[in-house]
């Protein structure tokens, strides 16, 4: 169900486990100052973060991964098997075990993450403040209902060559909270002859984008890498925007090229679909299609009504099936869209609008 966070709510319930103490102190304090949320209870591992969980029943669970007794990763699975509720994850360092560990998370349910504080100073804390006031506020928000299966996948069998040619087409995708979940079921259902370049905008920080981009890749038959400047746009390649950098599209004699900068963000998050969507609909124009997918915020929708000006096509994720209704509520709003769908129809979606879009290049 969406929750209402106007002035007069309730205030939401938090349980914040982690098994060091002065985590468990810094992150109440922090919620404690919070007009929103109020800190129910604490635990200081996994197995009296369950017991916790059943006597309290919290409207949300901040969640350390690294635990005794039982870690982060199986309280979440428990949780999400028994008694479903938002779940934040705080994750430590971005060391690839750190990374690996947290994409899982996100994978089997958990809405967003924050990244623990490096040290007590008050620029740290306040930095983590934020971030953490915004993740609990998407978890208020959420549509658990909306949070996919998860599809456990083996490699795809079928992996088309590595492309050469330029991408004549492009899909171009906007995502924020609860987007790893739902790109792990958009990207895997592309075909291998899709003969069409995806560029993906997924609300990240700096150090995991890599990994999900692994992770799609995994599961999927086209390719899929972390963009990198200069590169040129391959049909049959997945391009993940690097966390902490836009990413856009570059025309040029021999097709287009990534292009990766540290400009300002846009709506407060970079990588921002705006940007990237605007210089698809200038390189691309008809032979592009946008879609936005599950997220707090507004970003995307500017951008997807200049696609379609342009004359290609947008496919925008329904209330029913989207973790967060933001992006896409603003997205309809802004721009419009030729369909809306449920997260398991917006590839076969895509490929359709695309197909019918496509110039005569």
């Amino acid at each position: 169900m969406f929750s209402d966070l106007s002035p007069h709510a309730e205030r939401r319930t938090v349980l914040v486990v982690d098994d060091s103490a002065l985590i468990r102190t810094v992150v109440s304090d922090l919620i404690g100052g919070f007009t929103e949320f109020t800190v129910v209870g604490t635990a200081a591992d996994g197995v009296e973060a369950l017991e916790r969980v059943r006597a309290l029943q919290p409207d949300i669970v901040t969640l350390d991964i690294e635990m005794p007794r039982l870690d982060g990763l199986a309280v979440l699975d428990r949780i999400m098997r028994e008694s479903p509720r938002a779940v934040v994850m705080l994750s430590g360092a971005e060391s690839r075990g750190d990374v690996d560990l947290t994409l899982r998370a996100l994978e089997l349910g958990a809405l967003d993450f924050v990244r623990k504080p490096r040290a007590a100073g008050t620029q740290q804390i306040t930095l983590v403040a934020d971030r953490l006031h915004e993740a609990l506020r998407a978890a208020a928000v959420a549509n658990l209902a909306g949070v996919p299966a998860l599809r456990e996948s083996a490699r795809a069998r079928f992996r088309t060559p590595t492309p050469t040619r330029g991408a004549a087409a492009v899909i171009a995708i906007a995502a924020s909270t609860g987007g790893p979940r739902a790109l792990a079921t958009v990207i895997p259902a592309l075909p291998a002859d899709l003969e069409a370049a995806v560029l993906v905008a997924q609300h990240m920080p700096r150090g995991f984008t890599g990994g999900l981009a692994q992770r799609l890749d995994d599961a999927s038959a086209l390719h899929v890498l972390e963009a990198r400047h200069g590169e040129k746009v391959r049909a049959s390649s997945v391009y993940v925007a690097p966390g902490g950098l836009h990413m856009t599209v570059v025309g040029g004699a021999d097709g287009a090229r990534v292009a990766l900068d540290d400009t300002p963000p846009v709506w407060g998050v970079k990588p921002a679909a705006d940007r990237l969507f605007r210089s698809v609909a200038e390189t691309f124009g008809p032979s592009a299609v946008g879609v936005v997918l599950t997220g707090m915020g507004r970003d995307g929708s500017e951008g997807l009504r200049a696609i379609r000006a342009a004359g290609g096509g947008a496919v925008v994720q329904d209330r029913t099936t989207a973790t967060i209704y933001g992006m896409p509520h603003a997205a309809l709003e802004g721009a419009g869209a030729d369909r809306v769908a449920p997260l398991d129809e917006i590839a076969a979606h895509a490929c359709d609008l695309l197909a019918a879009r496509r110039s005569p290049q």
